[in-house]
């Protein structure tokens, strides 16, 4: 990804990283005595060994091969995404939002960064970027390119814009050259960027989860 992930913006005051004022809050959260015991450890669990877009995918490909999942999931994804018990925090509303041969859609959380923790794993650095966040709402089919992804022009590309209470996830088109792939193999070629609908899942790309 090319996009930046901080921008200290032209007549405004400077910025430290996001990182460094995560941290300062921590330490003064801690200095007060406001975090309980083994908080950041049961978080940190969560996220390696829970929250990932290994979820997404095993979703997405359900959907590719169960036209009443596909159907469920599309009508109704917080019923579709509990049969997995895949709900928790940041992820306990759920959209699933399909690609047509003439339809892209894309996620982005304009004010901050929300994403559906549950099924997608944390956003990535740049979907937390000003830039992305800025760009994709006026100019998503050049923003999607410079990511890799070009989208014909007679293809209409949808801007979601998630919030606290609604969390999106992109159900991709499946690709040509998967026929007759089981639901695991098909889950390996759906990525977090897939999920956001930044790319697009190919029959060559096979990712490794839960870090993609």
């Amino acid at each position: 990804m090319t996009l930046a992930a901080h921008q200290n913006r032209t007549g405004l005051p400077e910025q430290a990283p996001v990182e460094d004022r995560a941290w300062a809050l921590k330490n003064t959260l801690d200095a007060k005595g406001l975090i309980p015991t083994g908080f950041d450890e049961g978080w940190k669990t969560t996220f390696e060994e829970e929250y990932s877009p290994r979820r997404g995918a095993e979703l997405v490909a359900r959907a590719w091969t169960d036209p009443e999942f596909r159907e469920l999931l599309l009508s109704d994804g917080t019923a579709a995404v509990a049969q997995y018990g895949y709900l928790g925090a940041q992820g306990e509303y759920i959209r699933a939002l399909a690609d047509t041969p003439t339809v892209k859609n894309v996620i982005v959380c304009s004010l901050c960064s929300c994403t559906a923790w549950p099924i997608l794993g944390l956003p990535p650095t740049w979907y937390k970027g000003f830039e992305y966040r800025a760009r994709v709402v006026r100019e998503p089919r050049k923003v999607l390119a410079e990511l890799g992804t070009t989208i014909p022009e007679d293809v209409e590309i949808k801007v979601y814009d998630t919030t606290a209470e609604t969390r999106y996830m992109v159900l991709p088109m499946r690709p040509a050259g998967t026929e007759g792939w089981d639901a695991e193999r098909l889950a390996s070629i759906v990525t977090k960027d897939c999920l956001i609908g930044v790319a697009l899942p190919s029959a060559d790309v096979v990712v490794e989860h839960p870090n993609t």
